[in-house]
């Protein structure tokens, strides 16, 4: 039984947001280790076995299978060695082992359930060469498998392809938990936790205590002695294109952390110690005050999926639905109690006030542009129509002849005097995947996808953004990027990853023809194309100029679509209902005051469009 925040000596009044924590600068380079710090405990970022704390780590060697491939692994009691530090012995709960037997049957049982149903399934020989493909892309650290490098293609340099990325790993996770091999999720999830900032500094600069790396790497050191070691090598953005932290790796930890236990019924993860500090620092620094006066996240540009200069800076979609995701998610696992209380509180908040703000600012369809279109500007007063003074001006003119009469779509971007008119994928995937949008709204997403199918689909599923920046606009807003040129890359490309949240958003509305529809144009051309990074020109028809093949989130990404669409069931645990005490709870902004609370009944009127 995981060991109680409020009864640890060791965290009590423990504050992350001002406590500093010195780092030990070691020759062969640094090794980020929070609790390390904390505890004041030896690193626990080496590849041998330690002893300290009078707790004695214990291993086991064993054999796991994915896709019918063995690969060798290695097992730890109670997860893994590090766990140790910060977790009582079974043995000495004498109250707590009937709790214990009892998660570990149900999670075997939930288990059982999913292998059973892989093995009800015929794999193609697609999902055969691909399940090989992702055992080849395994990254081990001391014999143990800890994530997938982002791609595995030897036909040029390696740049930072044969790391292990957070984001990137998301899809891989996902198909292993679906194949019931748990383990190397496991491992990931502690071992980038470890990883977890507390003091990195970039050029002199803090991003702030709870920043999860963008990637690491697993590198050989040697010292003195000749003894080599394994270590964790994290980037925290001083090493990417544009020295911009990853906004977005914290919040897939938390979505993937949810997933995790949903999957495999085993809870006794999210609710360690160590697990719990690092979801809380998380959620400190998404959650501190600032001069932004709005409830979505503030970001720069680059600072997510889409890492090169976009012009998204602000507030763009993309992060706006996983920061939802993500607080819905750790609402669930935060441990209750008296000193959780206030974060809780901060988050229900949090998640009113986004819900209402992106719902009802960022929907866009055939009757708010005719709104826009006649949009008054220079309001100054709280009964103000157009509150980011928006010049009707700047309605695009591809906007007008595209938007469709039935169906809609969440804006890419808002900020004051701007609108950011463009399609972006992957955040109104995820606005239905988390229920950011109302049912009605999620609705008309995938209707505009199926009106626009050529635009958004094509020949490869699916575009990130529509339309692409050209001309003069993309050498204004790229800076005339050469990766980034009209329909390739980010600017308009085609990426067979976002298939995997495809496929969830639309198991969870009814309309799993489209994704079949998707997933079907996919598997006849990726294996043939040497499973690339992305696909350019307006219909996905040709193999990205700078793509990696064999790139292991757009394989995964098709694995864990078909797994999915096998067992439709599976998904609904990794989606979210309308959930209508965040409704109940929202700071109404209908009235001249802002600040009285709506009832559920005015709350569903004037939000559940």
């Amino acid at each position: 039984m995981s060991t109680s925040i409020s009864n640890n000596p060791l965290l009590l009044n423990l504050d992350h947001k001002t406590k500093h924590h010195p780092s030990s600068i070691l020759k062969f380079g640094r090794i980020m280790n929070g609790f390390q710090k904390v505890l004041r405990s030896p690193s626990w970022s080496f590849c041998h076995s330690r002893a300290f704390l009078g707790l004695k780590a214990t291993k086991t060697e064993c054999i796991s299978s994915i896709g019918g491939v063995s690969f060798k692994a290695r097992e730890f009691s109670n997860s893994f060695e590090t766990t140790r530090v910060l977790r009582i012995d079974k043995d000495d709960n004498k109250g707590g082992g009937d709790e214990e037997d009892l998660k570990e049957k149900n999670c075997d049982s939930l288990k059982n359930v999913i292998v059973a149903k892989n093995g009800d399934e015929e794999e193609t020989d697609v999902e055969k060469d691909a399940w090989k493909l992702l055992q080849k892309a395994l990254v081990t650290y001391c014999d143990t498998p800890v994530g997938t490098v982002a791609a595995n293609d030897d036909s040029g340099s390696p740049l930072n392809y044969d790391q292990v990325f957070i984001r990137d790993f998301v899809p891989s996770a996902l198909a292993f938990l679906l194949k019931g091999e748990h383990e190397i999720v496991k491992n990931f999830l502690l071992h980038t936790l470890q990883l977890q900032s507390w003091e990195k500094t970039v050029d002199c600069y803090s991003p702030g205590q709870g920043l999860m790396p963008a990637s690491f790497k697993v590198k050989t050191m040697e010292f003195d002695d000749k003894k080599t070691e394994e270590v964790l090598d994290p980037d925290f953005g001083e090493s990417a294109i544009g020295r911009v932290a990853p906004v977005d790796s914290g919040l897939w930890w938390i979505i993937l952390l949810r997933a995790y236990g949903k999957l495999t019924g085993d809870y006794s993860l999210q609710e360690k110690l160590e697990v719990q500090t690092g979801l809380r620092m998380i959620l400190n620094l998404c959650l501190s005050d600032g001069f932004d006066m709005f409830p979505s996240l503030l970001v720069t540009d680059g600072s997510c999926m889409i890492d090169r200069r976009m012009g998204i800076h602000g507030h763009p979609l993309e992060i706006q639905a996983l920061f939802y995701s993500a607080l819905r998610s750790a609402r669930e696992m935060v441990v209750k109690n008296d000193e959780s209380k206030s974060l809780v509180g901060e988050i229900n908040n949090r998640l009113s006030a986004l819900s209402f703000h992106i719902r009802e600012y960022y929907w866009l369809d055939m009757r708010k542009v005719n709104e826009i279109y006649r949009y008054k500007t220079e309001e100054y007063s709280l009964d103000a129509t157009n509150k980011f003074n928006i010049y009707p001006e700047q309605i695009p003119m591809w906007l007008m002849d595209w938007i469709p009469e039935e169906g809609g779509y969440l804006i890419g971007n808002l900020q004051p005097a701007h609108m950011d008119f463009r399609f972006f994928m992957l955040g109104n995937l995820w606005s239905i995947v988390s229920s950011l949008g109302t049912p009605r709204q999620n609705k008309s997403v995938l209707n505009l996808i199926e009106s626009k199918w050529d635009d958004l689909v094509g020949q490869m599923p699916l575009k990130i953004c529509y339309p692409a920046l050209e001309h003069d606009e993309w050498r204004l807003v790229t800076g005339s990027d050469p990766k980034n040129t009209p329909w390739s890359y980010h600017n308009g490309g085609s990426w067979p990853t976002l298939l995997w949240q495809f496929t969830l958003a639309c198991i969870k509305m009814g309309r799993t023809d489209l994704a079949e529809k998707a997933v079907g144009l996919a598997e006849k051309r990726l294996p043939f194309d040497s499973w690339p990074e992305y696909y350019d020109t307006k219909t996905g028809r040709f193999i990205g100029k700078q793509a990696r093949l064999f790139q292991t989130w757009t394989l995964a990404g098709f694995l864990a679509s078909k797994m999915l669409l096998k067992k439709p069931e599976i998904a609904t645990l990794l989606c979210w209902d309308e959930d209508l005490e965040i409704l109940e709870t929202c700071v109404c902004v209908l009235n001249k005051s802002g600040r009285t609370k709506c009832s559920r009944r005015v709350a569903k009127s004037h939000i559940l469009v």
